[in-house]
Protein backbone atom coordinates (compact mmCIF):
# COMPACT_ATOMS: atom_id res chain seq x y z
CA UNK A 1 0.00 0.00 0.00
CA UNK A 2 1.47 3.43 -1.16
CA UNK A 3 -0.66 5.24 1.28
CA UNK A 4 0.55 6.14 5.22
CA UNK A 5 -0.49 4.24 8.22
CA UNK A 6 -0.04 5.20 11.67
CA UNK A 7 0.00 3.12 14.75
CA UNK A 8 -1.96 4.40 17.82
CA UNK A 9 -3.53 3.28 20.51
CA UNK A 10 -6.41 4.09 22.70
CA UNK A 11 -6.61 6.28 25.66
CA UNK A 12 -3.97 9.23 26.80
CA UNK A 13 -1.91 8.68 23.81
CA UNK A 14 -4.68 8.83 21.12
CA UNK A 15 -6.31 11.92 22.51
CA UNK A 16 -2.83 13.73 23.16
CA UNK A 17 -1.83 13.04 19.80
CA UNK A 18 -4.68 14.73 17.65
CA UNK A 19 -3.40 17.86 18.08
CA UNK A 20 -0.33 16.80 16.52
CA UNK A 21 -1.91 15.23 13.67
CA UNK A 22 -4.09 17.72 13.18
CA UNK A 23 -1.20 20.32 12.59
CA UNK A 24 0.06 17.61 9.89
CA UNK A 25 -3.68 18.24 8.50
CA UNK A 26 -4.33 14.28 9.44
CA UNK A 27 -8.02 14.67 11.26
CA UNK A 28 -9.11 10.91 12.29
CA UNK A 29 -12.34 10.20 11.02
CA UNK A 30 -13.42 8.47 13.91
CA UNK A 31 -13.15 8.19 17.78
CA UNK A 32 -11.44 4.58 18.42
CA UNK A 33 -13.24 4.84 22.08
CA UNK A 34 -16.63 5.42 20.45
CA UNK A 35 -15.94 2.81 17.04
CA UNK A 36 -15.36 -0.96 17.30
CA UNK A 37 -13.24 -0.25 13.89
CA UNK A 38 -9.20 -1.39 14.28
CA UNK A 39 -8.59 0.76 10.98
CA UNK A 40 -9.68 4.07 11.17
CA UNK A 41 -10.10 6.42 7.81
CA UNK A 42 -8.51 10.15 8.17
CA UNK A 43 -9.83 13.25 5.89
CA UNK A 44 -6.79 12.44 3.82
CA UNK A 45 -7.44 9.52 1.13
CA UNK A 46 -3.60 8.11 1.74
CA UNK A 47 -3.29 7.92 5.48
CA UNK A 48 -5.43 5.43 7.70
CA UNK A 49 -4.99 4.90 11.12
CA UNK A 50 -4.48 1.88 13.07
CA UNK A 51 -5.58 0.77 16.38
CA UNK A 52 -3.55 -1.26 18.42
CA UNK A 53 -2.41 -2.17 21.99
CA UNK A 54 0.18 0.40 23.26
CA UNK A 55 2.63 -2.37 24.02
CA UNK A 56 2.28 -3.72 20.31
CA UNK A 57 3.14 -0.25 18.58
CA UNK A 58 6.94 -0.49 18.15
CA UNK A 59 6.48 -4.13 16.38
CA UNK A 60 4.09 -2.73 13.70
CA UNK A 61 6.11 -0.27 13.27
CA UNK A 62 9.23 -2.64 13.06
CA UNK A 63 7.58 -5.06 10.76
CA UNK A 64 6.17 -2.05 7.86
CA UNK A 65 2.75 -3.08 9.05
CA UNK A 66 2.99 1.16 10.02
CA UNK A 67 5.00 3.48 8.70
CA UNK A 68 5.01 5.26 12.20
CA UNK A 69 3.30 5.52 15.27
CA UNK A 70 3.22 6.87 18.70
CA UNK A 71 4.64 4.43 21.89
CA UNK A 72 5.56 5.53 25.40
CA UNK A 73 9.24 5.98 25.84
CA UNK A 74 8.56 2.77 28.90
CA UNK A 75 7.20 0.61 26.28
CA UNK A 76 10.43 1.50 23.22
CA UNK A 77 12.15 0.23 26.33
CA UNK A 78 11.10 -2.82 26.73
CA UNK A 79 10.50 -3.64 23.04
CA UNK A 80 14.40 -2.43 22.50
CA UNK A 81 13.43 -0.48 20.06
CA UNK A 82 15.35 -2.51 17.10
CA UNK A 83 14.61 -1.25 14.10
CA UNK A 84 13.24 1.82 14.67
CA UNK A 85 13.82 5.57 13.95
CA UNK A 86 12.61 7.75 16.88
CA UNK A 87 12.92 11.18 16.02
CA UNK A 88 10.76 13.10 18.48
CA UNK A 89 10.02 13.02 21.94
CA UNK A 90 6.53 14.57 21.85
CA UNK A 91 6.13 15.63 25.37
CA UNK A 92 2.54 13.97 25.71
CA UNK A 93 1.39 11.35 28.19
CA UNK A 94 4.11 12.19 30.20
CA UNK A 95 4.55 10.26 33.91
CA UNK A 96 7.53 9.10 35.73
CA UNK A 97 8.81 5.40 36.15
CA UNK A 98 9.17 4.34 39.88
CA UNK A 99 10.10 2.18 42.34
CA UNK A 100 7.42 1.93 44.86
CA UNK A 101 7.04 0.21 48.51
CA UNK A 102 4.53 -0.04 51.34
CA UNK A 103 4.86 2.96 53.81
CA UNK A 104 5.99 0.40 56.62
CA UNK A 105 8.67 -1.01 54.77
CA UNK A 106 12.27 0.57 54.96
CA UNK A 107 12.83 -0.37 51.43
CA UNK A 108 16.65 2.12 51.86
CA UNK A 109 17.94 0.27 54.80
CA UNK A 110 16.71 -2.83 52.78
CA UNK A 111 18.81 -2.03 49.95
CA UNK A 112 22.16 -0.96 52.26
CA UNK A 113 21.95 -4.28 53.76
CA UNK A 114 22.24 -6.20 50.28
CA UNK A 115 18.99 -7.79 50.73
CA UNK A 116 17.82 -9.34 47.97
CA UNK A 117 14.16 -8.19 46.96
CA UNK A 118 11.43 -9.33 44.61
CA UNK A 119 9.89 -7.04 42.59
CA UNK A 120 7.01 -7.27 41.10
CA UNK A 121 6.78 -5.27 37.46
CA UNK A 122 5.96 -4.87 33.57
CA UNK A 123 8.61 -3.01 32.93
CA UNK A 124 11.27 -5.95 33.74
CA UNK A 125 13.96 -4.68 30.86
CA UNK A 126 14.19 -1.24 32.89
CA UNK A 127 13.68 -2.68 36.46
CA UNK A 128 16.72 -5.23 35.46
CA UNK A 129 19.05 -2.41 34.30
CA UNK A 130 18.27 0.16 37.21
CA UNK A 131 18.78 -2.33 39.77
CA UNK A 132 22.00 -4.02 37.88
CA UNK A 133 23.25 -0.12 38.02
CA UNK A 134 23.00 0.35 41.48
CA UNK A 135 24.45 -3.06 42.61
CA UNK A 136 21.03 -3.84 44.27
CA UNK A 137 19.90 -7.85 43.92
CA UNK A 138 16.36 -8.00 42.83
CA UNK A 139 14.34 -11.50 42.03
CA UNK A 140 12.11 -9.96 39.56
CA UNK A 141 8.40 -11.34 39.15
CA UNK A 142 6.55 -9.84 36.05
CA UNK A 143 2.88 -9.11 36.36
CA UNK A 144 0.63 -7.84 33.92
CA UNK A 145 -1.92 -6.40 36.26
CA UNK A 146 -2.40 -3.83 39.22
CA UNK A 147 1.23 -3.79 40.68
CA UNK A 148 -0.09 -2.54 43.70
CA UNK A 149 -1.79 -5.53 44.82
CA UNK A 150 2.08 -7.32 44.69
CA UNK A 151 3.39 -5.87 48.14
CA UNK A 152 -0.48 -5.96 49.59
CA UNK A 153 -0.58 -9.64 49.13
CA UNK A 154 2.84 -10.52 50.26
CA UNK A 155 4.29 -11.30 46.54
CA UNK A 156 6.97 -8.46 46.09
CA UNK A 157 8.57 -6.03 48.18
CA UNK A 158 8.26 -3.79 46.06
CA UNK A 159 7.32 -2.35 42.70
CA UNK A 160 8.60 -0.91 39.54
CA UNK A 161 5.57 0.83 37.96
CA UNK A 162 4.33 4.05 36.03
CA UNK A 163 3.16 6.69 38.22
CA UNK A 164 1.46 9.83 37.18
CA UNK A 165 -0.30 11.63 40.12
CA UNK A 166 0.57 9.23 42.50
CA UNK A 167 -3.35 8.50 43.69
CA UNK A 168 -3.39 4.85 43.23
CA UNK A 169 -0.11 4.21 45.30
CA UNK A 170 -1.66 6.75 48.03
CA UNK A 171 -4.85 4.74 47.81
CA UNK A 172 -3.04 1.35 48.08
CA UNK A 173 -0.23 2.78 50.98
CA UNK A 174 2.44 2.47 49.03
CA UNK A 175 4.83 5.16 48.96
CA UNK A 176 7.44 6.26 46.14
CA UNK A 177 10.86 5.42 47.12
CA UNK A 178 13.04 6.23 44.11
CA UNK A 179 12.31 7.60 40.63
CA UNK A 180 14.19 6.03 37.77
CA UNK A 181 13.32 8.18 35.20
CA UNK A 182 10.76 10.67 33.29
CA UNK A 183 8.56 9.24 30.59
CA UNK A 184 6.77 10.63 27.54
CA UNK A 185 5.86 9.30 24.42
CA UNK A 186 7.62 9.39 21.31
CA UNK A 187 7.10 9.27 17.55
CA UNK A 188 8.56 5.86 16.12
CA UNK A 189 9.49 5.47 12.22
CA UNK A 190 9.96 2.45 10.36
CA UNK A 191 13.51 2.63 8.77
CA UNK A 192 12.18 1.73 5.20
CA UNK A 193 9.29 3.85 5.02
CA UNK A 194 11.46 6.77 5.56
CA UNK A 195 13.61 6.01 3.14
CA UNK A 196 10.60 4.94 0.27
CA UNK A 197 8.28 6.67 1.42
CA UNK A 198 10.38 10.44 2.07
CA UNK A 199 8.31 12.81 0.54
CA UNK A 200 5.09 11.85 2.71
CA UNK A 201 6.52 10.90 5.86
CA UNK A 202 8.59 14.31 6.14
CA UNK A 203 6.18 16.72 6.21
CA UNK A 204 4.04 14.92 8.55
CA UNK A 205 7.02 14.76 11.31
CA UNK A 206 8.11 18.31 10.32
CA UNK A 207 4.62 19.38 10.99
CA UNK A 208 4.52 17.48 14.25
CA UNK A 209 7.50 18.95 15.29
CA UNK A 210 6.29 22.37 14.58
CA UNK A 211 3.51 21.55 16.75
CA UNK A 212 5.52 20.40 19.80
CA UNK A 213 7.92 23.70 19.50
Amino acid sequence: MSGLTIALSKGRIFEETLPLLAAAGIVPAEDPEKSRKLIIATNRADVRVVIVRASDVPTYVQYGAADMGIAGKDVLLEHGGAGLYQPLDLQIAKCRMCVAAPAGFDYAAAVRRGARLRIATKYTTVAREHFAGKGVHVDLIKLYGSMELAPLAGLAEAIVDLVSSGSTLKANNLLEVEEIMDISARLVVNQASLKMKRERLQPVISAIEGAIR
